[in-house]
């Protein structure tokens, strides 16, 4: 797709951020040709002396389930029972035993028939808290903010026109996990494989001995995958290879997949094994062509964070100053800070507070959404500790 960003809705949330942060104070609020949300909420120590600070989150929504004519629904005081959301969408206990820990909670969910879109407008949100509170206290030090909202983020495109210059942050954080606890410095590295089949086309009715079925091959492909390396049977720091999609025809068909680990070593396993599977197709069908193209997405970000790590030590700490006990994770995907990290803007990931993302059943509580709040607050007034006279 040569549209950026993707879909023109993303432009028109920017709009209405960007009111909204002038109407918190931040003048210089602007949206870039390519769909970027850049701000600054000025710090109060001296000029030269703290590093500038950033904090992202992305505006898009997963496209897989709709985003369109969101309908909130605030279940009040919640009761510890299964919610229902519609006719066919409920949030059941036994599927989501996380539920427990907030009765008496307000949790906030779609209607059942949209996802919510907390991923990561939950982020947006804490954001946009987080600097009225930051300026309703003027008297703690705090560096310079420079606020970011990414579109394409959910099509692996969110830096794709990220100017770091034009943003100007010495380091930053996305706000796009869940728990307020968790602060994750890890991220998979990821490739993206396309299988290209080349076949050969007859009529049907003489197809015998003659025709080369570029999609039965493909379908072969996918059942070769071991059941071990799927995303639905992986966990942890276990790796992935996932079929994503497959278009063609009998003459030629595509396979994309995509390839997640945590190390660099393990996606070149992984590649190794679509490359062998490829040959012994090959063999088993003669006549047929398999060509593997391999694009890079991008790295674990950990690699690059390690030259910084008292980045990832303030947000730990800023986790316990709001109460919590910090927890240092991994994340089984991506995030913008991916890609920053690797381009020179260090970005580990914080909070923000979602459950069930990509999904009708995605649900957030109120409480969730305080403290993470708490969490970036807190995270901006240790960074000013450190740089105060």
């Amino acid at each position: 797709m040569d549209r950026f960003p993707s879909t023109p809705e993303q432009l028109e949330i920017g709009k209405m951020l960007v009111t909204e942060l002038k109407e918190l104070g931040l003048g210089d609020a602007r949206m870039s040709e390519h769909g970027y949300v850049f701000a600054t909420l000025p710090g109060n120590l001296p000029a030269g002396k703290a590093p500038v600070i950033g904090l992202l989150a992305h505006m898009d929504t997963y496209p897989g389930v709709s985003g369109r004519n969101v309908q909130p629904m605030i279940h009040r005081n919640y009761d510890g029972k299964d919610i229902v959301l519609s006719d066919s969408q409920v949030l059941k206990i036994s599927e989501n035993p996380d539920l427990l820990n907030f009765i008496g909670h307000d949790i906030i969910t779609a209607d059942g028939t949209t996802l919510l879109g907390a991923d990561d407008k939950a982020g947006i949100a804490e954001i946009l808290e987080a600097i009225e509170r930051l300026k309703a206290e003027p008297a703690r030090p705090r560096p310079t903010i420079r606020i970011g909202f990414t579109p394409d983020e959910e099509v692996g495109n969110g830096t794709a026109h990220f100017d770091l210059k034009e943003f100007g942050a010495d380091f930053a954080y996305t706000l796009d996990g869940s728990s307020a606890e968790e602060v994750e410095n890890e991220t998979f590295c990821a490739d993206t494989a396309i299988v290209t089949v080349t076949g050969r086309d007859v009529h049907p009715g003489y197809a015998k001995g003659k025709m080369v079925s570029a999609v039965n091959i493909v379908a072969q492909l996918i059942r070769a995958i071991p059941e071990g390396m799927k995303p639905e049977t992986t966990e942890g720091r276990q790796g992935y290879l996932h079929p994503t999609g497959i278009e063609g025809s009998v003459s030629q068909a595509k396979c994309t997949l995509i390839i997640r680990d945590f190390e660099v070593s393990g996606l070149k396993k992984a590649e190794e094994l679509l490359s062998g599977l490829a040959d012994v197709l090959m063999q088993k069908n003669p006549g047929a062509k398999i060509e593997i193209e391999i694009k890079e997405s991008y790295r674990n970000m950990k690699y690059d964070l390690a030259k910084r790590p008292e980045i990832v030590d303030v947000a730990l700490a800023a986790v316990e100053r709001a109460g919590k006990k910090a927890k240092l994770t991994s994340i089984r995907g991506g995030t913008d800070g991916s890609r920053l990290s690797a381009m020179g803007l260090l970005t580990p990931n914080i909070c923000g507070g979602g459950k069930n993302f990509h999904s009708k059943q995605e649900w957030i509580p109120v409480s969730v959404l305080e403290a993470c709040t708490q969490v970036t607050t807190q995270l901006v007034w240790l960074w000013g500790s450190k740089y105060r006279d």
